[in-house]
């Protein structure tokens, strides 16, 4: 169960990245720089014990923001905290152990030339905590069965597990450093269904044995629904909703979140009319002026179009729209 204690602040954040033609291409032909906005404005929190997630199509900013905050990626703008300490600033080493993250590919996160055991104990190793050799392969046993391996896998490669077991073995790495947060990116994507259950299943028993708080980044709604507390709704780099997973799903407020809904098949044949995602998701070199979702949207209008709307909280959570704001919807 979360609390209220807030362990994660992400402030008006901000990633730009420089995609220009070389500077003397540029010169030559009279080009000026060009700027992809990948994350534009985002602010959201998290609170201890809470599982944040994050939804929106490819490539509307939401492995950046897993970036931005575990510190791979620096923030061209705005301003991201944990447990108080500023993730790029100068006190940034001493989150390194306590903040950790889950990768999408459990194939490509592993390193194929080490054994498991040397895999699961290079952050301990990296941190600087001191542990004799014994004492150490007892630790990456009890790590192994904690996400329900065998100890004597420790002496395996990679190449020897599934999947399935492979990202056992990432989150077994993550839990190395007793972390208190972990970004976890899209860490069942790769995974097929079966497979996919139980590591949201094993996840969620290791946050209630644990205490862990979770950034959970996922485009499946299905997986979202079973293991988040709260959902924010990404577009192009925007957070455009940001509400209760019950709320969210039950009574979604943006036109982009209940596009979202209905391209989920309707198993049960209910009846209810549903609009399909129309259109594409805009150049983000070039986004559109104002609200950057109104060429899709069938609610849009002049002031949709000139002026960007702000995520505003109604009681219901927050959600960046105009026509939500003058009750047109």
């Amino acid at each position: 169960m979360a609390d209220n204690r807030t362990l994660l602040e992400v402030e008006d954040a901000g990633r730009d990245f420089d995609v220009s033609r070389p500077w003397l291409n540029r010169v030559i032909e009279g080009e000026e720089r060009l700027l992809l906005r990948a994350v534009d404005g985002v602010s959201f929190s998290i609170r201890r014990g809470e599982t944040l997630a994050l939804v929106g199509e490819s490539g509307c900013g939401k492995s950046t923001i897993a970036r931005l905050i575990v510190g791979l990626y620096q923030t061209s703008r705005g301003r991201i905290r944990c447990a108080g300490l500023d993730v790029t600033g100068p006190e940034a080493h001493q989150l390194r152990g306590r903040m950790q993250m889950i990768f999408q590919d459990p194939y490509a996160s592993l390193n194929p030339r080490w054994r498991v055991g040397n895999i699961i104990a290079e952050p301990i190793r990296a941190l600087g905590r001191t542990l004799g050799k014994a004492a150490l392969r007892e630790r990456v046993g009890e790590l192994l069965l904690q996400v329900g391996l065998d100890p004597q896998d420790g002496d395996k490669f990679p190449h020897e597990f599934s999947g399935g077991q492979r990202q056992r073995i990432s989150i077994a790495r993550a839990l190395s450093s007793n972390p208190e947060f972990l970004v976890c990116d899209e860490p069942t994507s790769a995974l097929d269904v079966s497979v996919q259950a139980q590591i949201l299943n094993l996840m969620l028993d290791l946050q209630q044995r644990l205490g862990l708080t979770y950034l959970f980044i996922s485009h499946n709604l299905a997986v979202v629904a079973h293991i988040a507390d709260r959902v924010g709704v990404m577009y192009l780099g925007r957070l455009v909703e940001l509400a209760d997973v019950g709320t969210l799903f039950e009574r979604p407020r943006h036109p982009y979140t209940r596009m979202l809904l209905d391209a989920i098949p309707d198993l049960q044949m209910t009846g209810k009319p549903r609009t399909p995602v129309g259109g594409e998701v805009p150049n983000p070199l070039a986004p559109p002026a104002g609200c950057a979702f109104n060429p899709r949207c069938p609610h849009a209008d002049d002031r949709c179009r000139r002026e960007r709307p702000q995520p505003r909280d109604d009681g219901l959570g927050q959600v960046a729209c105009f026509a939500v704001e003058e009750r047109r919807i």
